[in-house]
């Protein structure tokens, strides 16, 4: 898509704005715009453009508008079309947020008046953007809303005592007794160690599991923005962590724990340890990351002391006459939970991302 006008079209004047779609040889001034942004995430990043296309095989439109030379907004989309899931345009899957960044009005009018274009074109069941902040409905009418997901953001400073004062008591004692027991943290080069944590603790509740090549794909595209930390206690692996960095923000993104970790409090002490890790560095918040109201994760980030925050995902329906509902909470999908977790694992992590594709 690019709504730019022909070269055969009378000059247009310098304040004109088009809506243009992202090519391999924009990616850099994608990024810079995203980098400093206030609306834009991590997941803004041009890069997901490539994990979208190569990891998952989904058309994407990632659109920006262009003003006087220069990127003024930027909204990117991934096409999913799945018989089982339905068919949707999405800002963007697989990631906890998304939706339209934009330094002015008339970008963000721009840039959601040509998705709405697109998605009828595309004819999908409905266009979704996980918006972090609430839209404007006086501006973008028509939209739905689904509290399903809230997310916890919190500041972290310098000093490591402050950072630990931070947590509420009982949960710092379960840090202290994770440091007692002889729990200790190292960053990884490879995935070896934080696959076979991540896929046997996701097994265990029922989820499928992302490929292997999705997060070497991860490492590949953002490079020092993506790292795993792994927390032994001696040389036995018991919680292992992916993370994103963006400006001054640390997103532990993927986790998991051996059967072990609840016994040890593995999975308490790691991010604490990656708390402690990127305060040192010079990160001043960290984001928890989303979970579903009325689960134990969300119970799980409010025991640390962060503050739930609502997230407003926004949906306009398009061919369909009412949302899917996907979320694993639907009471129809506890017989197929159930029936994955007593899938052999190397059965699981075999079938699982064929699954997840569709999902986003």
């Amino acid at each position: 898509m690019d709504m730019a006008v022909s070269s055969h079209a009378p000059p247009r004047p310098a304040s004109a704005l088009d809506v243009r779609r992202l090519q391999a040889h924009d990616h850099v001034r994608w990024d810079d715009f995203v980098q400093t942004c206030p609306e834009a995430t991590f997941f803004h990043r041009a890069g997901w453009q490539t994990v979208m296309e190569q990891g998952f095989g989904h058309d994407s439109y990632f659109l920006y508008a262009e003003q006087a030379g220069n990127i003024v907004g930027v909204l990117p989309l991934a096409h999913i079309r799945s018989r089982l899931f339905g068919n949707a345009l999405v800002s963007l899957p697989f990631c906890v947020y998304g939706g339209i960044a934009s330094s002015n009005r008339a970008a963000r009018l721009a840039l959601d008046e040509a998705a709405q274009m697109l998605a009828q074109q595309l004819h999908v069941g409905h266009l979704e953007y996980r918006q972090r902040d609430q839209l404007d409905s006086s501006e973008q009418p028509g939209w739905l809303g689904k509290p399903l997901y809230a997310t916890f953001r919190r500041s972290l400073q310098a000093d490591e005592q402050d950072n630990l004062l931070a947590i509420p008591r009982k949960q710092r004692a379960v840090v202290r007794k994770g440091s007692a027991a002889g729990l200790h943290s190292s960053l990884d080069d490879d995935l070896d160690r934080f696959f076979a944590l991540y896929a046997g603790s996701l097994h265990r509740l029922g989820t499928p599991v992302f490929a292997r090549r999705h997060f070497a794909l991860l490492r590949t595209v953002f490079g020092d923005d993506c790292s795993v930390m792994t927390v032994c206690q001696g040389s036995q692996a018991q919680a292992s962590v992916m993370t994103f960095y963006f400006r001054d923000e640390v997103l532990p993104y993927y986790g998991g724990g051996s059967v072990l970790a609840r016994d040890t409090g593995a999975n308490d002490f790691m991010y604490w340890e990656l708390m402690r890790r990127a305060g040192a560095r010079g990160y001043r918040l960290f984001d928890f990351g989303r979970s579903k109201v009325g689960t134990g994760a969300y119970d799980f980030k409010k025991n640390w002391g962060f503050t739930a925050q609502p997230l407003p995902y926004a949906y306009k329906l398009v061919a369909a006459k009412s949302l899917p509902d996907t979320n694993p909470l639907n009471p129809k999908y506890r017989w197929f939970i159930r029936a994955w977790r007593r899938l052999p694992l190397p059965l699981a992590n075999l079938l699982g991302p064929h699954i997840l594709r569709q999902l986003g």
